[in-house]
């Protein structure tokens, strides 16, 4: 007996050497390479998404012309990396609209391994009259380029928010360190006014980061509004056939929304700050997206500039941010292992966050970041890629969570 436990140990011992030898060997190394999709271009080149293909191919998509929604010839080009390359192929044109300016794009592979590119359309040179509009490929070229086979507009026709709308925006003046400006209470007068008209409840959304899929298989696509500075969430149960739109997020001031979910099932929404509070903007839902809480602040500075993120195949949560108040020369990454309840931690003693930099230049723009995550593990980050005097572009990083907390900033 003394014998055979002997060698049960033994076998214990070796059997546990046999796996921290190998949690050793097969620890990845940091891996990190960056290119940019296309030449610095003389055009405004703006606002990126990305997708990972069902062929394993990566798609990145932007808009180019002489401006934003008063040019109206702005138009949405894309690109292909094919799968084990390293380079993108030729700039096509994905889709353009006569006569009216194509705006942010947000790509989606769905359930059915169908692309949907997503994308305001201005109707009339404002933000105010955008409408959601997509494009869905079921099929893709020989060069990887969609296939477009079917095209619509997201409708959406919000239940009246009048009145919480006006007495959010007294609770917002009333939080405000100092008192509104003649600009600002001209402003809020013309808010107070749409707030009131329907026309300007259902136009006006606009999209920028890719929807999150939930385990039921409901689709929420984040929008916001540039017409009264906040978000909604267009939903969809039946994979994109109807929509209706949730219960807005009234911080007057938070854009551009991204959405991740917990393992509780909270929804988090990371948010643009377009307001006077200069930081990330934060709310969380408890019903699927139909109803969010309190618009609050998250601790890291934010120039009024887009944010990402996605969760990890781990579940850890990796959001790309402009990390100053002002400026959009600094992109940061940083990866949160606790779900987004800590970020970053200057004193590099918080063992839940990693933080590194994409950007970090004295001049130029590098902002509206998409994220994703392929198959085979990698971070994948598209941003538009802004150089004084000498022209744009989207850059492409891709890498591993081990770079990120190779080096901290």
């Amino acid at each position: 007996m003394m014998f055979l436990s002997r060698m049960f140990r033994a076998g214990v011992c070796s059997c546990l050497a046999l796996v921290m030898m190998t949690s050793v060997t097969t620890a990845a190394e940091p891996t990190f390479r960056s290119e940019l999709v296309f030449p610095l271009h003389k055009q405004h080149n703006h606002a990126p998404g990305i997708a990972e293909l069902p062929t394993g191919d990566l798609l990145i998509s932007w808009y180019r012309g002489s401006g934003e929604r008063k040019a109206d010839d702005v138009a949405i080009f894309g690109s292909v990396q094919k799968a084990g390359q390293t380079t993108w192929g030729e700039t096509f044109l994905m889709v353009d609209t006569p006569g009216f300016p194509d705006g942010n794009t947000a790509l989606h592979v769905d359930s059915q391994k169908r692309l949907w590119l997503i994308w305001p359309l201005v109707i009339a040179n404002t933000w105010e009259s955008c409408v959601p509009t997509y494009l869905i490929a079921d099929k893709f070229d020989e060069k990887g380029q969609p296939i477009w086979s079917k095209s619509g507009t997201i409708w959406l026709k919000p239940d009246d928010f009048n009145e919480e709308g006006q007495q959010g925006l007294v609770e917002f003046v009333k939080r405000m360190e100092k008192p509104p400006t003649d600009e600002m209470k001209a402003k809020l007068v013309v808010f107070r006014e749409r707030l009131a008209d329907k026309l300007y409840q259902r136009l006006g959304w606009q999209v920028r980061c890719k929807p999150t899929v939930l385990p039921s298989g409901r689709i929420i696509l984040p929008l916001y509004s540039d017409t009264y500075s906040f978000s909604l969430m267009a939903i969809s149960d039946d994979n994109g056939a109807t929509w209706k739109a949730s219960k807005p997020l009234m911080g007057f001031g938070n854009i551009q929304p991204t959405v991740l979910r917990r393992d509780d099932g909270t929804l988090v929404t990371y948010m643009r700050e377009n307001g006077p509070v200069n930081k990330i903007r934060v709310a969380e839902s408890k019903d699927d997206g139909m109803t969010w809480g309190p618009v609050g602040n998250l601790p890291i500075p934010n120039p009024g500039a887009g944010v990402d993120a996605v969760r990890l195949q781990n579940g850890h949560w990796f959001l790309v941010y402009n990390d100053q108040e002002n400026g959009r020369n600094s992109l940061a990454v940083s990866i949160s292992t606790d779900e987004g309840r800590s970020w970053t931690d200057p004193s590099g003693k918080n063992p839940n966050t990693k933080t590194r930099y994409l950007e970090h230049q004295p001049k130029g723009s590098f902002h509206y970041p998409a994220v994703i995550q392929s198959k085979d593990g990698l971070i994948h980050v598209v941003y538009s890629y802004f150089i004084d005097d000498e022209g744009k572009s989207m850059k492409h990083a891709v890498f591993n969570e081990e770079w990120v907390g190779a080096e901290s900033k």
